[in-house]
C-alpha cells in the first residue's frame, strides 16, 4: 500500500503559494522503517542535511536517527544546533580558518585524500581530543545511473584510491568511509561492497569504523529491504570489531510532501501553457539538473487525460519548464498544483534567480494543524546579495 497524503483543500486553503509542505505523518513512516533497519542489524542511521535539510523536524527525527552527516562547517553548526546526536563531517577539501571550529562539532572527521588528513588532523584532535578521523576511500566501482551523481565516475575527486593510500594509515585514522550510490537498490551496494573489500579489506582488521555513505533508497517502495538487511549482517559478522554507518538524506525526505504552487496566468502558443508562482530553475532544480519528470497531483503524461497543459515557471529562462501534464477538466487562474515528493533536495538548492521568490515552508502536523514556519520577502533576496 502507498503513502496517502492528509492534504485536503481546507489546508491547501491555509497556505502561502508557492510553498514547500513536508507532511509529518509521511516522514515519521520513512522514519519507522530506518528505525526497523537498525534495529535488525544494529548500524547507525544518520540524516545527510545536503539532501534533507528540514531542521524544524528535528525532534521527530532525532527519535528515530543518531545524528547528521554534514558537508561542511554551515551544516556542522547545524546539525549540532538543531538535530544533536553524532556529527560526522565530511568535505572535498576544509579550510583552515575552518577546521578547528569543526573539529569541535563533529564526533567523526573524514577527510577526502591523504594530504588533508596530514595537513589537517593534528589540528583537528588538537582541538577535539575525542575527535575520531577517518579518510573516504573511492572503491572505484559503481552503477549510479546519472554520471553527474556517479561519485567513482570517470576523473572523480571525491574519495582516495587504493593505490594511494599511504603506509600506516591505521595509525592515522580509526574509519573508512565510501560513497557510490545514486538513488539505488540493496543490490547495487552489494557490488559496490564486494569492491570495497577487495579494494580495501586488508585495512578493515585495523579500524574502528565504516561508513557506507548514501544513496540507498531505503524508504522507497520496491526497496528490497530484507537483502539489505542480511548484507549489513553479514559485513558484522566478517568484521564483528567494526561500527557501521548509513547515511540517507534522500530516503529520509522521499515521498513525505509536495510543492503547492498556483496558475498565475494561461497563454497559448500551438498548446496552452500555464503560467505558475514557482519555477524549476529556481525552486525544483534537480528536474532540468538530472533531469526527471516530477509528478503532479491528479495528472498524468500529456493526452491521457482530456485536457493538456505545458507547465511553465514564472521566470524568463526560456527552458524554465516543468512539462507537459493532462488534466481532467481545464486549470483555471487560481487553481492549485502539487508537484509530488519535493521535500528533498530542493529547498536546500533552492535559488532567487529573477528575483522570484523562495515557497514558504510549512508542516502539515501528525494532529491536522498546518505551521507555516517561514516566508520569504524582498530582504531575503536583498540580503543574499549583499
Amino acid at each position: 500500500m502507498g503513502k496517502v497524503s492528509h492534504i485536503t483543500p481546507e489546508i491547501l486553503s491555509q497556505l502561502p503559494s508557492p510553498c514547500w509542505l513536508l507532511e509529518e505523518h509521511l516522514l515519521e513512516e520513512n522514519l519507522k522503517i530506518l528505525k526497523n533497519i537498525k534495529e535488525y542489524t544494529g548500524v547507525k542511521i544518520l540524516l545527510a542535511l545536503k539532501g534533507f535539510a528540514f531542521w524544524h523536524a528535528a525532534p521527530l527525527v532525532m527519535n528515530y536517527l543518531d545524528g547528521c552527516c554534514a558537508s561542511g562547517l554551515n551544516e556542522a553548526k547545524l546539525a549540532a544546533e538543531a538535530f544533536g546526536g553524532e556529527v560526522h563531517t565530511y568535505s572535498p577539501a576544509f579550510k583552515a580558518e575552518e577546521i578547528g571550529e569543526i573539529a569541535r562539532l563533529s564526533r567523526h572527521l573524514v577527510f577526502n585524500s591523504p594530504a588533508q588528513l596530514e595537513r589537517f588532523g593534528a589540528e583537528a584532535l588538537k582541538a577535539n581530543p575525542s575527535l575520531s578521523l577517518g579518510l573516504r576511500v573511492n572503491p572505484e566501482f559503481s552503477e549510479a545511473p546519472v554520471e553527474l551523481y556517479n561519485p567513482c565516475g570517470l576523473h572523480s575527486r571525491l574519495g582516495t584510491l587504493a593505490a594511494q593510500i599511504p603506509e600506516g594509515i591505521v595509525s592515522k585514522v580509526e574509519g573508512f568511509h565510501f560513497h557510490a550510490l545514486c538513488e539505488q537498490n540493496a543490490k547495487a551496494l552489494e557490488k559496490v561492497l564486494e569492491a570495497f573489500e577487495e579494494r580495501f579489506g586488508r585495512w578493515l582488521g585495523a579500524l574502528k569504523w565504516v561508513n557506507f555513505g548514501g544513496g540507498h533508497h531505503i524508504t522507497r517502495a520496491d526497496y528490497d529491504r530484507e537483502r539489505l538487511i542480511t548484507l549489513l549482517n553479514r559485513f558484522k559478522s566478517r568484521y564483528p570489531h567494526l561500527e557501521i554507518y548509513l547515511e540517507p538524506g534522500e530516503a529520509v525526505g522521499w515521498q513525505t510532501g509536495p510543492l503547492v504552487t498556483t496558475v498565475l496566468d494561461i497563454v497559448h502558443n500551438g498548446m496552452p501553457i500555464a503560467i505558475l508562482d514557482s519555477s524549476a530553475e529556481a525552486h525544483m532544480p534537480d528536474t532540468i539538473l538530472m533531469p526527471y519528470r516530477a509528478e503532479v497531483r491528479g495528472a498524468a503524461e500529456a493526452g491521457v487525460k482530456p485536457h493538456t497543459y505545458r507547465l511553465a515557471g514564472n521566470t524568463c529562462l526560456a527552458g524554465d519548464v516543468m512539462g507537459n501534464y493532462s488534466f481532467d477538466r481545464p486549470l483555471q487562474i487560481g487553481d492549485k498544483i502539487l508537484f509530488e515528493d519535493q521535500m528533498h533536495y530542493t529547498m536546500v538548492k533552492a535559488t532567487t534567480f529573477n528575483g522570484i521568490p523562495l515557497p514558504a515552508i510549512a508542516t502539515l502536523k501528525k494532529d491536522g494543524n498546518v505551521v507555516v514556519h517561514r516566508r520569504f520577502d524582498y530582504e531575503d533576496f536583498k540580503n543574499r546579495l549583499g
